[in-house]
């Protein structure tokens, strides 16, 4: 039998992706409970929250933001349009571009959603700039992990 504390790099314990992974589980719990309360899942919240910031955008810059390919993010958008929360229209110089616009019930969501930020913040225990730090870390951490991907691609 191998060894399998903490110093094994090969521990599942050693490992930053499952100790990321567990993180996210745990969270999208969390936000699905929280979410619950205003209709929306967590894919769904990041879609909002990136128009609630951002107004009208197109569905490529709308992926682009999330980090979702159209065929993810299109069943999202189908259903907040179900919902009555974006609308989506093609844009008249190019039929291929749709852009997202909320509706107002969409933009009305924002308020019910206000407190949603800090009682994650609450029920983890994470101050505020903690969480700010620990942002700032894992988007490092995308951003090296992406890039070297990308380089191990181009290798082939």
């Amino acid at each position: 039998m191998s060894d399998t504390s903490e110093s094994d790099p090969q521990a599942l314990q050693s490992q930053l992706c499952f100790a990321v992974y567990a993180a996210s589980r745990a969270l999208t719990g969390l936000y699905r409970e929280l979410l619950g309360e205003i209709g929306l899942t967590y894919p769904q919240y990041l879609v909002m929250l990136v128009l609630w910031e951002h107004g009208d955008l197109t569905v490529t810059e709308l992926g682009s933001r999330l980090r979702l390919d159209s065929g993810t993010l299109s069943p999202l958008l189908r259903r907040l349009e179900a919902g009555g929360l974006l609308r989506r229209s093609r844009t008249g110089g190019d039929e291929r571009v749709v852009r997202v616009t909320l509706t107002s019930a969409g933009a009305r969501l924002r308020a019910d959603a206000a407190g949603i930020p800090a009682s994650l913040l609450d029920a983890t225990g994470v101050s505020a700039a903690r969480a700010a730090e620990l942002r700032q870390e894992l988007e490092r951490i995308t951003d090296s992990a992406t890039a070297a991907a990308d380089d191990l691609r181009r290798r082939r």
